[in-house]
């Protein structure tokens, strides 16, 4: 029902416009008294063997959302009941900003795909704390953090504690998003001493807390091995928990639709199916690199259980779908699960 009918009448509208319109639905449905508990036992496969232990947290299953869906935190306990283990919120920065100008996200259904040029736009930190605060989270509750578009490079490292700083009590865990592609010169904190900086004090922050959380670095789908080997050698340096693989991509390979509608739309991250294989190579590289003993979370052209297993497969503890999740619908997750009930191996 979903891809005949629904499908077809979302993509009516303009994406952006269209998800605010399906954010604040979610928030009023749910509050219809009795529709949680009915579509938790829609969408909701429970069991054992699904249970995941990755970086000392415990996960009902190893499906979470990607960052972007729930970027100011109002949404996640309503995830939860469409079967997800984890949310990640955000991206969060210091202080609210609007993002790039509109429009800036666009669909490519010919290829299953996405091109976005959000540019970190969200309420700011304040905001999410005021949500996370009010509504206590009934599911691990990740924070990708970014710095504000008009923060100089040089002064980065202070946004990233500062966001870290406001909500460590709050969430379960960290994520250090340097390579969103849709931040102007953000790439460039990826080099070896600006990454290892910012994790470096993330990190001393972090160990001087109550309770140690996990923090994890996001990376592109770009990149050669060397580079790999560079962000490897950093994170075992630094001591972080894991990374997150991948963000979306610059390039436009693997597309069928016309070049002139892609060159049309412009500049932008691609997600969706046609960043399947990169991100899958690049979690295969860094499992086989790390012996397995790195944790990675696999995202990038996950539409069905197929997709998730060959992410499994490729050596992720856990996954993250989103683009997924606009074109198959909600049951996806179900899907997965139903899935990874009959490979226990994995």
């Amino acid at each position: 029902m979903y891809k005949r009918v629904i499908r077809p009448l979302l993509f009516l509208i303009d994406p952006e416009t269209i998800h605010n319109l399906v954010s604040g639905g979610l928030k009023f449905f749910f509050s219809i008294p009795g529709i949680p508990h009915f579509i938790s036992r829609v969408f909701t496969v429970k069991h054992d063997s699904l249970k995941r232990q990755v970086f000392g947290l415990a996960f009902s299953n190893p499906v979470g959302m990607a960052a972007g869906f729930d970027k100011e935190a109002r949404l996640y306990n309503h995830l939860k009941h469409f079967g997800f283990s984890h949310v990640e919120i955000g991206t969060v920065t210091p202080e609210s900003q609007p993002g790039n100008p509109r429009p800036r996200l666009f669909r490519i259904p010919k290829d299953k795909a996405m091109i976005n040029r959000m540019g970190f736009n969200n309420r700011g930190v304040a905001e999410v704390v005021k949500n996370l605060k009010k509504t206590k989270p009934k599911i691990i509750i990740g924070c990708n953090i970014g710095k504000n578009t008009n923060t100089p490079n040089e002064d980065a490292l202070k946004d990233y504690c500062r966001v870290f700083e406001a909500v460590y009590q709050y969430v379960d865990y960290f994520v250090i998003n340097l390579s969103c592609p849709n931040i102007k010169d953000l790439h460039k904190l990826q080099d070896k001493e600006n990454t290892k900086q910012i994790l470096d004090e993330i990190t001393r922050r972090n160990s001087e807390k109550p309770v140690k959380k996990p923090v994890l670095l996001k990376i592109g789908p770009d990149h050669d091995e060397k580079k790999l080997d560079e962000i490897i050698e950093v994170v075992e340096q630094t001591g972080i928990d894991g990374i997150i693989a991948t963000n979306t991509t610059t390039t436009r390979e693997n597309l069928t639709t016309d070049s002139k509608q892609i060159e049309f739309i412009g500049d932008g991250g691609l997600s969706g199916l046609p960043l399947k294989q990169k991100s899958t190579r690049t979690i295969a590289y860094i499992s086989k690199k790390t012996k397995g003993k790195l944790p990675v979370i696999g995202v990038g052209g996950i539409f069905s259980p197929n997709d998730a297993l060959e992410k499994l497969k490729a050596g992720a503890k856990l996954i993250q779908i989103y683009t997924g999740f606009i074109y198959e619908g909600p049951s996806v997750v179900k899907k997965i699960n139903k899935q990874l009930l009959k490979n226990t191996d994995l």
